[in-house]
């Protein structure tokens, strides 16, 4: 049990780490690394877990997820139209069909993926990623 809970804090962290660094790397995704980190360290370290929930920054986010009220409007259309700007890019620098196909078909499912959440009111004090 013991092996398990330290591949969750590695796995939970990795998460976290890459996530942060997404924040600054339009292609890496910031949302879905920083809860797959959230859902590893509920598995594996309250202390952890009860801190990023916490977090200035990541807090809100985390708990909107996990109580199911869902992402604001803006944050959601950002995430769509950032995705398809870094998604162009990638299709015009590599050129070749066969990514040119892939990147779209993970970009239809994406977007169809957060088209269908759940949408919250925007807060006057809203800074969710």
């Amino acid at each position: 049990m013991q092996g398990k809970r330290i591949a969750l804090l590695i796995l939970g962290w990795l998460s976290l780490i890459t996530g942060i660094i997404g924040i600054f790397l339009p292609l890496l995704p910031t949302t879905p690394l920083v809860l797959l980190a959230a859902w590893c360290f509920s598995k594996s370290s309250e202390r952890f877990h009860n801190w990023l929930m916490n977090h200035k920054y990541f807090g809100p986010m985390v708990r909107d997820w996990q109580s199911g009220k869902g992402i604001p409007r803006k944050a959601r259309n950002r995430a769509i139209i950032l995705m398809w700007m870094g998604m162009g890019i990638s299709m015009i620098i590599i050129g070749r069909l066969w990514a040119t196909i892939s990147l779209i078909c993970i970009g239809v499912a994406v977007c169809t993926y957060l088209l269908r959440l759940p949408v919250r009111p925007e807060q006057p004090d809203d800074t969710s990623i």
